[in-house]
């Protein structure tokens, strides 16, 4: 495995199980150190940690914080700065995915996947923002291909990760030249966790993607590593890991 990250410094949220676990994993695997935040999963958190720093001593770290708590935010940069003294990029991969129907939508489901999804991105990035422009580096936010391709019956969870997706480009003008901003927006890679989506509705979706497969979690982390490691002159950019789903729905 390259180590195009060695000496480098990634902080990625929501990153003890998924797709997250699987970014932090491969980001590791190319030399990085990693802070990885979580907001519950303590016991896998605390699994992969272990796992990476028997790999390399030292390199693995772990953050707890609920991330709409927007006062705590930028507390995990400084955890990540007090544990490594340095920070190279920024994952924003924590999400929250429900289902929100016209007729059942209230302000605690905005406040949930608008904070999760857009609003603790956005403020993460400003806290990460100084120490990002003194060591050049990089923030990949992962979206969603709904994000341009609404999902029927998820209207919030669609708007917000269209704002994060507006974000993304957004950030990529305020922060050039320094920091690179880009986002990968994963399609059907791992189901939800609650079982809501029956084998029907699975089979449905495959059968969009121009491969006619679903993905791995590690697809969506080699887009991540190559952003952040092998892109020095792409920024502003979101990179559809979707099997092709996005121009054949």
């Amino acid at each position: 495995m390259s180590e195009a990250l060695s000496g480098k410094v990634v902080l990625v949220t929501g990153g003890a199980k998924r797709v997250g676990a699987a970014i932090v994993r491969r980001l590791h695997s190319c030399g990085a150190s990693v802070m990885l935040h979580y907001r519950s999963s303590e016991r896998e958190a605390s699994a992969l940690r272990t796992e990476l720093n028997a790999q390399r001593e030292n390199s693995a770290a772990l953050v707890q914080a609920d991330l709409l708590d927007i006062a705590g935010l930028s507390e995990i940069v400084k955890n990540t700065l007090g544990r490594f003294e340095r920070l190279d990029a920024l994952v924003n991969n924590a999400s929250t995915f429900f289902p929100t129907p016209v007729g059942e939508m209230t302000p605690a489901n905005w406040e949930s996947l608008v904070g999760a999804n857009l609003r603790a991105p956005l403020f993460l990035s400003q806290a990460a923002a100084p120490h990002l422009r003194r060591s050049g580096g990089a923030i990949v936010n992962i979206t969603d291909i709904h994000a341009e391709r609404p999902l029927k019956n998820y209207v919030i969870y669609s708007i917000a990760k269209a704002g994060l997706a507006g974000l993304t480009r957004s950030l990529a003008r305020e922060l050039a030249p320094e920091v690179r901003v880009n986002g990968v927006a994963p399609g059907a890679v791992v189901w939800p966790e609650d079982g809501s989506w029956d084998e029907v509705t699975r089979q449905r979706i495959v059968s969009h993607t121009l491969l006619k497969r679903t993905g791995d979690p590690d697809d969506v982390a080699r887009a991540v590593c190559y952003l952040i490691a092998d892109a020095p002159y792409v920024t502003g950019q979101i990179i559809a890991v979707d099997g092709g789903r996005s121009i054949n729905l």
